[in-house]
Order: C-alpha cells, then sequence, then structure tokens
C-alpha cells in the first residue's frame, strides 16, 4: 500500500523527534544527573524530622536554585527575625572584606594589616606583626597567641581589644598554622573601620545589607566603639541564606557583583586545617565532604551554621540557642548530619 506523501512527511518527522528525544533527554539540566536536578520533597521532610527532634534548634531556612525549599522555626525567634550568630560572624566579615575589595576599600588580601591600622599597631610590637596580612586574618593564620578559648575572658576584659591581640607573642610565623583566634577577627573590623572611614556596622550596610536587601542591626562594640569582628553579630536565618546563595552564584546576586571575581574561589580554597574537626578552612568558610559531596561551611557557638554545597545548588541556614552551655563539637557533627541525611534521602 502506497501511503500518501503528506502521511509520510508526518511519520518521518515523528520518527525525527523520537530520535532527538533519545540523544538528548530533557529531564534534567545539562551536565546534571536526575538526582542533583531538584531536592526530592522526601529529603526536606527527612530534615524536618530529624531538626524537630534536637531541642536547641531554633530555625532552619533550605535553599535550591535561590527559592526556599524549606523554612521552619522549631522555637527561637523565627526565620525572619535577628538571631545572634556567634561566631558565624566571621564568615559573614569575610564577605564583607571581599566587598571592600571590590569597591576599593582594601587593595587585596595579600595587604598587610599593619598599613591599615597605622599608630592602631603598638610600638613595642613583635616587627612579624607587620607580616601579618588581611588574608592572614580571615584564615586565622596570624601566628599571634589566641584570644580564644582561655584567654577570651581576659581579652574582652581589656581595655583596648585591638592592642592586647597584637600584644600577644607569636606562637608560629604568619602564615603558618590555623589558630582559631576571635582577636584575629577583631583586627579585620578595626581595618575596615580605619581604611573606609566608616564603621563597620555602616560598612557592611552597604556593602552587604544594600545589594542582598536583608537587614543587619547593630551588635557590641569594643572599648574604642569598633564592632565587634567575628562575634555577636545578629542576622536572621532568611538573610543569612542570602549571604550563602552570594557565594554559591560566584559573588554575584541579580546582575550586580558584590564580591571581587574569583573571590568564592580563593575562599573556599583550604588554607590551614581545624586541629577539632580536621576540615580545611579558607577564608572564613570550613571545607569538609558530606554524602560525596563537596561541602562549605560557617558556624558559631550553640549550633549557628551555613551551608553551601555548589554541586547541588543547595543554601541551608541553621539557628540554635546561644546561650552557654554550649554543646559544642558533638552538636555541629548532629547539624552536619542533618544535612547529609537530606543530601542521601531519596
Amino acid at each position: 500500500m502506497t501511503i500518501p506523501r503528506p502521511y509520510e512527511t508526518l511519520r518521518a518527522l515523528g520518527i525525527l523527534l523520537i530520535m532527538l528525544a533519545a540523544a538528548s533527554p530533557c529531564h534534567a539540566p545539562a551536565g546534571e544527573t536526575p538526582e542533583q536536578a531538584v531536592l526530592p520533597q522526601v529529603a526536606l521532610e527527612h530534615l524536618d524530622a530529624q531538626a524537630e527532634r534536637l531541642d536547641r534548634l531554633h530555625a532552619v531556612v533550605v535553599a535550591q536554585r535561590g527559592e526556599i525549599r524549606l523554612e521552619r522555626a522549631y522555637g527561637g525567634p523565627g526565620v525572619d527575625r535577628p538571631a545572634n550568630i556567634k561566631s558565624l560572624s566571621k564568615t559573614v566579615l569575610a564577605a564583607l572584606v571581599g566587598a571592600a575589595i571590590e569597591e576599593g576599600v582594601l587593595d587585596s588580601p595579600d595587604q598587610p594589616v599593619a598599613e591599615l591600622l597605622g599608630d592602631r599597631v603598638p610600638a613595642d610590637a613583635d616587627p612579624r606583626v607587620r607580616e601579618i596580612t588581611v588574608g592572614h586574618l580571615m584564615s586565622l593564620q596570624a601566628g599571634l597567641e589566641r584570644t580564644s578559648g582561655g584567654n577570651y575572658g581576659a581579652w574582652v576584659a581589656s581595655p583596648d581589644w585591638v592592642r592586647d591581640a597584637l600584644s600577644r607573642p607569636f606562637v608560629d610565623e604568619p602564615g603558618g598554622r590555623m589558630l582559631y583566634s576571635t582577636g584575629s577577627s577583631h583586627l579585620l573590623s578595626a581595618a575596615l573601620t580605619r581604611a573606609s572611614g566608616e564603621s563597620t556596622l555602616a560598612l557592611a550596610r552597604r556593602l552587604l545589607g544594600k545589594p542582598l536587601n536583608i537587614t543587619i542591626p547593630a551588635w557590641p562594640r569594643d572599648p574604642q566603639g569598633i564592632y565587634f569582628g567575628g562575634n555577636d553579630m545578629r542576622l536572621s536565618p532568611r538573610a543569612l541564606v542570602q549571604i550563602g546563595e552570594l557565594y554559591r552564584n560566584d559573588g554575584v546576586i541579580d546582575g550586580t557583583r558584590v564580591l571581587p571575581d574569583g573571590w568564592v574561589e580563593a575562599s573556599w580554597q583550604p588554607r590551614g586545617t581545624s586541629p577539632w574537626t580536621g576540615d580545611g578552612y579558607g577564608y572564613g568558610w570550613f571545607v569538609t565532604t558530606l554524602a560525596d559531596e563537596r561541602v562549605y561551611y560557617g558556624r558559631g557557638f550553640g549550633g549557628q551554621a551555613l551551608y553551601v554545597i555548589p554541586e547541588r545548588e543547595l543554601t541551608v541556614a541553621i539557628t540554635a540557642d546561644p546561650h552557654p552551655p554550649s554543646p559544642g563539637g558533638q552538636f555541629q557533627q548532629e547539624l552536619h548530619a542533618l544535612v547529609e541525611g537530606m543530601l542521601e534521602a531519596k
């Protein structure tokens, strides 16, 4: 039987479309596996159920590709009210340093911090102080004796936090091992204030708050009026997600470059190693692996955390009860387990 030409043409077109569909599956974007394309609802339900069992937990917000997939408040101020993020402030401060470099307030991570602090550097300071760079402070590799841990109380009780931090003895060379010290982060806040002529709060509101459309309330200051660098900032979980999204999108938000080109890659490059977890540490971010995925996270006392998982296009913000006693590293492992369980759920 002879097939009329119009039908023959349609048949040939149908075969061609079937061949094209077989060659180019449309159920996942190019370069992604189906598992990576969309986080299944069961994964979010699994995280929610596990989070509900953690007594200290206050809130969890999960975003994928910039869209909020889950936000739950289990206690505390909620998802849209400021919470004390404790040392997760170090991650936010590192973002502010990057924005200040993009703005031209600072030159680069290689800039000596003594050059920025000027006469705030004690005249009798160890000469090696002048070798400490902005990058060393962000990666906690100043080499100076720590102001955290057992030294924290005496440091914050001192009349001049900047002088006290810079007057401590060197226990390693600048650029050496990671020495977790909030004093190092506070030196960054002092350097930003002096270099910009603005308070760290005003600078943060202008360079981060405005482009990210987030609220940044005031937080405590030192005796000289410098906003605490690396501790006690107050941000909502939703605002934290915006910080994470800024990094996930390579420093660009809504077409505006906030962080320098290459900043995120440099920030996520391990420069030191945490003596407690063995995780790498870059510019304000820890680096680890969860569920076979590369994960970057910031953390703060009591269970404050921000995770970015680039391969899954995910950002997760978590806040918890910030009051002592802190459950410490064990609680952080429970937060890791939350994220890992979400990534593994099918």
